[in-house]
């Protein structure tokens, strides 16, 4: 099997890619979605899954893309928050979870890191998506027969961030690869950085 792994900026955006690939009829089983929790959302109203609690930007705005996005309510019954080495709190479902969760119980770099690789994305990708997670981004994963499928990377490519320039970005900053000892983000530094990355 391989996989096909693409990263948004918002949980939001990486939940419509999860109900654009369920009607698209990707069985839930080969679909996973790891967001960061480090703004702790996770449990707040939040009806839009954008990681904002609808409090503060309105019910009508968060009942409208609610109803939206209820078709993804079968794998979001295993989304569960676990801690990460080098990620701090994360929320997941799927296969790629419990992947993660065995990594890190046995020790193995990164647990986010081990598990995509374990799955059959490449190591510098898997850096990537592990660094971008850690800055607050989300993540997409579809087991697939296929390490190219055009349907499945159309539907992930909607929305999705060009891995390759933020990770340009990063590397002008000084970044090099994931670091699973270093410390998790803060809400301050994820907020920080997702307005910069608005702006530019």
């Amino acid at each position: 099997m391989a996989a096909i792994t693409r990263m948004y900026s918002d949980y939001g955006s990486a939940l419509n890619a999860v109900a654009a690939l369920e009607k698209h009829g990707v069985p839930q089983s080969d679909i996973s979605i790891v967001a960061s929790n480090a703004d702790d959302w996770f449990g707040k109203p939040d009806k839009d899954r954008d990681g904002t609690d609808d409090r503060a930007e309105g019910t009508a705005a968060g009942a409208s893309i609610g109803v939206g996005v209820g078709g993804v309510a079968g794998l979001l019954t295993g989304l569960g928050i676990m801690a990460i080495p080098g990620l701090g709190p994360i929320v997941a479902a799927g296969w790629l979870a419990s992947t993660a969760t065995v990594a890190a119980a046995g020790g193995v770099a990164g647990g986010l890191l081990g598990a995509l690789t374990q799955g059959g994305v490449s190591e510098e990708d898997a850096n990537i998506y592990s660094e971008g997670v850690r800055r607050g981004g989300s993540i997409v994963t579809v087991r697939t027969a296929n390490a190219s499928n055009a349907e499945i990377e159309r539907i992930l490519d909607q929305n999705s961030i060009d891995t390759r320039t933020r990770a340009d970005s990063w590397r002008q900053e000084g970044w090099q690869r994931f670091d699973p000892e270093g410390p998790p983000m803060t809400s301050d530094q994820i907020k920080a950085s997702r307005t910069r990355y608005l702006e530019s």
